[in-house]
């Protein structure tokens, strides 16, 4: 904690006095801050959510945690407002895509490799209980085809998006008080060190630790984004693709952490199930979220627009979600699956800098992507339709078939 202080410390500096001395140097330091305040907001975040169950709770811990992740995005979508024509419009799109790609395309396989390496298990095995984060997961990701259709993100679809994430929330919720009746499982890392705390301590902790990061965040936010734009100037590399890329790494490593730790105290699932959720937050959030940053930035209504190759990108955002989620209709993520997802992935970013200087032949690139994650998800969607079936009979019910703690057991056994 104490590291993760002195991190953010040059950001409050630079910030309090104006000083921007570099471009390189300030994305270095301002993103250095956020990437320490996603850690505190993890750490409180964890150990809160071994404490608490109350719907409301549960959804100011959810947005607090992917705060990181929006906060950039959510100012380039502001800036656009304000600059309907400009490149921000671009950049708002461009994160936003980049960061849901990197999810699904780098960290879920990377749990799996993990997961493999400490104990040779060729899967990552989940629980009928996980067929509510699968099916949260799908609607979204079938709705994404409809904003396609009128390339834009509006105020409409923000409704809808939020909606959806609310109701995920209810969900969850409502588990968690079955899962308080059964044996609770330790924290790892930070979090399970903060619990060793008296509980008033604790809970002062959290708070401090929410506090600090949200407004070292707040206000780290917009150099962070304007330093991303103008590095790519200097550096002569293409600035969008900084954005895409670049940025949503620091937002999204803290919770990446978290997952990896799960994995390696032998709680793959875990790990694996918190990659799903915050795919779900940004999924349904995130994409919810810009068109109304983007009318508070313009003061009126307006709807975040997708040109030729915003238009591309999303189609591949949406088709490799469902290409990751047929690759989950047998409750289990497998090192073939995860190896297909990275192969995938790196062909996506290695033709994005090959074609950075084309605009058509990226764009044709990123279709075919697109329509080669469709193929194989319908492939496997093909072969598993009985498995999907039963995850939505699941999901709407799935009080019936929570495992016990016995049952969990034996899973936990067989999986070693």
């Amino acid at each position: 904690m104490t590291i993760a202080v002195l991190v953010i410390v040059p950001a409050i500096y630079f910030r309090a006095t104006g000083w921007r001395p570099d471009p390189i140097l300030d994305a270095a330091v301002f993103g250095a801050a956020i990437l320490a305040a996603g850690f505190m907001l993890s750490w409180g975040a964890e150990t809160a959510e071994g404490q608490i169950s109350a719907g409301l709770i549960l959804a100011v811990v959810a947005i607090i945690t992917v705060l990181p992740e929006y906060a950039v995005d959510i100012y380039y979508a502001f800036r656009a407002g304000q600059a309907p024509q400009s490149e921000y419009v671009h950049y708002a799109a461009a994160n936003m895509t980049g960061a849901n790609r990197l999810l699904v395309g780098l960290a879920w396989p990377l749990l799996v490799l993990l997961h493999w390496w400490r104990t040779r298990g060729r899967s990552i095995p989940l629980t009928p209980v996980n067929s509510v984060e699968i099916l949260f997961l799908l609607v979204p990701s079938l709705y994404a085809f409809t904003i396609l259709l009128k390339d834009s993100i509006s105020l409409v679809d923000t409704i809808v998006l939020v909606t959806i994430f609310a109701a995920y929330l209810w969900r969850v919720g409502s588990l968690q008080k079955v899962h308080e009746q059964e044996e609770d499982e330790e924290e790892v890392g930070l979090a399970a060190e903060i619990e060793k705390l008296p509980a008033g301590q604790q809970w002062a902790l959290m708070g401090g630790l929410a506090i600090l990061a949200a407004a070292v965040i707040f206000i780290s936010a917009e150099p962070f984004a304007e330093a991303m734009v103008d590095s790519g100037r200097v550096l002569g590399i293409n600035e969008f693709l900084l954005i895409q890329w670049l940025a949503p790494l620091a937002s999204e490593a803290p919770a990446v952490t978290v997952a990896i730790l799960f994995v390696l105290s032998n709680r793959a699932a875990a790990g694996l199930t918190t990659m799903i959720s915050d795919k779900i937050n940004q999924w349904t959030l995130l994409v919810g979220m810009l068109p109304l940053a983007m009318s508070v930035g313009a003061g009126s209504l307006m709807a975040l627009p997708l040109d030729a190759r915003q238009h591309e990108e999303f189609f591949l955002t949406a088709a490799q979600s469902l290409f990751g989620l047929a690759l989950l209709l047998r409750l289990r993520l497998g090192l073939g699956g995860a190896c297909a997802l990275v192969v995938l992935f790196s062909a996506q970013v290695g033709f994005a800098f090959t074609f950075r200087d084309d605009e058509a032949l990226t764009i044709l690139t990123l279709t075919w992507l697109g329509w080669a994650y469709l193929a194989l998800a319908a492939v496997i969607v093909a072969m598993n339709w009985k498995d999907l079936g039963q995850i939505v009979r699941t999901a709407v019910r799935p009080h019936q078939l929570l495992p016990t703690s016995q049952e969990r057991g034996r899973e936990a056994r067989a999986s070693e």
